[in-house]
């Protein structure tokens, strides 16, 4: 059986846990590049008579 089977978790929140894991192992100038690319951004947009209207993000992303 796989370990994060045994422990009781699912692969994705493994795969998570690894990756924090390696972001928090780096220098600090890559530990910050690497926070950056962490994020993830999202955009909803309408569409109104099959065309698209303007794109917003749901929560601005942050600049560093």
């Amino acid at each position: 059986m796989s370990a994060w089977k045994s422990a009781g978790i699912t692969y994705l929140q493994y795969a998570n846990i690894c990756a924090r894991a390696v972001r928090n192992s780096l220098k600090t100038d890559l530990r910050a590049a690497a926070q950056i690319r962490n994020q993830n951004n999202l955009k909803v947009s309408k569409w109104e008579n099959g065309v698209q209207q303007e794109q917003k993000f749901v929560q601005p992303p942050k600049t560093a």
